[in-house]
């Protein structure tokens, strides 16, 4: 898959197993009406934006976005969470690992899983030094890994 118009975004799925999936770690899923900007979006619509322990996305936003920007609020203490608006990383290791987690979680969304989101973020134009974010998932993320595992974050 190379073409970023191919990839999952948050209307092809249950919106309430996303809404449930973030509550489960302290976040809310706020849905933005279509075509409206998006609250907090980094990079600008269709991709996610956070605020505080809310993720905005809209129907067309992907779903490795949406992941990516919840996974950087996961990652963080929730001292830290309470003042994120719109850019939430201040490390490379912690970019790292939100990278790795919202694969990992990419597990509990049905219609999603490991396999479709790489593919989705490769599509999308994720950068890893192996090439391809499988490769990096499973041969070069052991920083990652340990960070999560530091943190009592799941890695597996």
């Amino acid at each position: 898959m190379s073409d970023p118009a191919s990839v999952l975004v948050l209307g092809d799925i249950a919106l309430r197993d996303a809404a449930a999936l973030l509550a489960a770690h302290g976040l809310e899923l706020v849905a933005v009406d279509d075509g409206a900007p998006i609250p907090g979006s980094y990079w600008g619509a269709p991709e996610a934006g956070i605020i505080g322990s809310r993720v905005y996305a809209r129907g067309d936003t992907p779903v490795h976005s949406l992941l990516h920007e919840a996974c950087h609020l996961i990652v963080l203490p929730p001292e830290r969470r309470a003042l994120v608006h719109t850019d939430a990383t201040d490390s490379v290791p912690e970019e790292d690992a939100t990278c790795y987690l919202q694969i990992v979680l990419a597990d509990a969304l049905p219609g999603v899983g490991r396999p479709r989101l790489m593919a989705d973020m490769d599509a999308w134009g994720y950068s890893f030094r192996l090439g391809s974010t499988r490769a990096w998932f499973e041969r070069d993320a052991e920083d990652a890994r340990a960070w999560l595992a530091a943190r009592g974050l799941p890695t597996g």
